[in-house]
């Protein structure tokens, strides 16, 4: 592609050849080779600008950069005042503007966004509409699963996706944007379909994050300025600050009677050994009586967007029934099919916040026992491990404590931290540092009614132990346990 067609958009401080023909984009100098241009950018822990050298020893002759950088004179030196920035419009211009070929769909929330995300995609997919997936758990399509770095990853991998996905014939893609994929210019230049807005609560706070809930609230509501409609959960009081910006249709859900998609009667329920949340969702002034085969009540919102969105690609009501009673979202509240007279649930609930959250949800069933199987991070502050092992000692039957990522960290030294705490909060625990055997000992043990909560790891299929990432499934463990029963 010509240069000038790669810079359309970009504001180019210095003059430049525009007949260059460029193969690609880097913005990791171990990438840029002979053909690439290389965009120097300026991140909290390291500066592009400082390896432009090494792209120029691997052959790259282009760079886009904010400051001077040391190349020889052969180089072609391109200036703008934003490079990240910059990279995002460069991308889409590369890529030849995926969103002209695919709807997309971007949510944006403190909560909610994966799972929202996953039951978009399940209910289009369900309608015959083939939809791609980017978050948390990596990108999906079609048969395809690929790993991202970040929950919206980089613009140049977002539009390559993106662009990847159109190609193979996919007519929609549900995105997760987080605020900090808008605040760094990982979207610009992306045209969405559809917007929504789950929920605000302080998050994201901190050193290389958000100043404060305000700078963090601002960039959540910037999504809505590059949209073509607009979907808020009217239940919460953020949804006005952004309908009050919205150039575009605004639709609503949730429990207020005026919102779009209005839910009522919510029921937790078990049903055909699975645990899931039955609810009324009237929409387009008819009610129906749907299940969701994911636990919790907070699971009818999620399907109260996803239903909203559905709608408006064509999907009928029968399709969106028959979606939503086998829906499943890898690693959160995930219901393993085990056909046993007890329930496994796997979940990233991975600090006391989250495993109360997920803990009470499951209490609101009816059960026998709750087990919890868990552990904690290494090289993490002993906060966490006491606040995991406070809830679980205080609300579980049985805390099993075992690895989940120890690193260099010795994993009896974590199980005995958060022993303590368990103890303290009067309950009762079992550690075993093995994971995997961990795992086959909670299910030696299940009795009729139990739930199993297997928690921290989530979707992720590795352990992290002294710098490396180790293969490691709980779901392969689980079913060749299983299996292995039944033989």
């Amino acid at each position: 592609m010509k240069l000038s067609e790669i810079l359309a958009g970009v504001a180019v401080e210095t003059a430049f050849d525009p007949t260059l023909e460029i193969e690609d984009i880097a913005y990791d100098s171990r990438k840029a080779v002979a053909g690439t241009m290389f965009v120097c950018l300026t991140g909290a822990r390291t500066d592009g600008h400082i390896f432009a050298a090494n792209a120029y020893e691997n052959g790259c002759r282009v760079f886009l950069c904010e400051k001077p950088i040391d190349v020889p004179a052969d180089a072609a030196i391109l200036f703008c005042p934003d490079t990240r920035a910059a990279l995002a419009v460069c991308s889409v211009n590369f890529f030849r503007n995926p969103a002209k070929d695919i709807k997309v769909i971007g949510i944006t929330g403190t909560k909610g966004k994966t799972t929202t995300a996953h039951i978009i995609k399940a209910v289009l997919d369900h309608a015959g509409i083939p939809t791609g997936i980017i978050g948390t758990v990596g990108a999906a399509f079609l048969d395809k699963q690929l790993p991202t770095v970040n929950t919206t990853p980089e613009s140049y991998e977002l539009q390559k996706l993106l662009r990847m996905m159109a190609d193979a014939g996919c007519r929609a893609a549900a995105i997760e944007v987080s605020s900090l994929g808008l605040k760094f210019h990982r979207v610009d230049g992306l045209r969405f379909a559809a917007a929504v807005f789950t929920n605000l609560s302080p998050d994201h706070i901190g050193i290389n994050e958000h100043a404060s809930f305000e700078e963090y609230a601002y960039w959540k509501k910037q999504l809505f300025l590059q949209c073509d409609y607009a979907l808020l959960n009217m239940d919460d009081p953020f949804a006005e600050e952004i309908r009050a910006v919205c150039p575009c249709p605004v639709e609503t859900y949730g429990f207020c009677p005026d919102a779009d998609v209005v839910l009522s009667d919510v029921q937790q329920l078990r049903r055909e050994r699975v645990l899931g949340v039955a609810f009324t969702a009237r929409y387009q002034n008819a009610p129906h009586e749907l299940f969701a085969s994911l636990p919790g009540a907070v699971n009818a919102m999620n399907c109260a967007a996803a239903i909203a969105i559905a709608k408006r690609f064509g999907v009928t009501d029968d399709q969106i029934k028959e979606s939503l009673a086998r829906v499943a979202v890898k690693g959160r509240g995930e219901v393993v099919p085990t056909g046993t007279d007890y329930s496994v649930i796997i979940d990233y609930a991975h600090n006391g916040l989250s495993l109360k959250s997920m803990i009470d949800t499951l209490a609101a069933y009816e059960h026998n026992r709750i087990i919890a199987l868990y552990g904690s991070v290494g090289s993490r502050t002993e906060i966490r491990r006491k606040e995991l092992g406070l809830v679980s000692g205080a609300l579980c039957d049985l805390s099993i404590l075992t690895s989940d990522d120890p690193d260099f960290e010795d994993p009896e030294h974590i199980i005995r931290e958060i022993a303590r705490y368990v103890e303290q909060a009067g309950g009762k625990h079992v550690d075993i540092p093995d994971r995997a055997e961990a795992i086959r000992y909670a299910l030696s043990i299940a009795a009729p009614g139990d739930i199993l909560l297997f928690a921290g790891k989530g979707h992720e299929e590795f352990m992290k132990v002294r710098g490396e990432k180790l293969p490691f499934s709980e779901k392969q463990v689980i079913f060749e346990y299983l299996a292995g029963e039944r033989d």
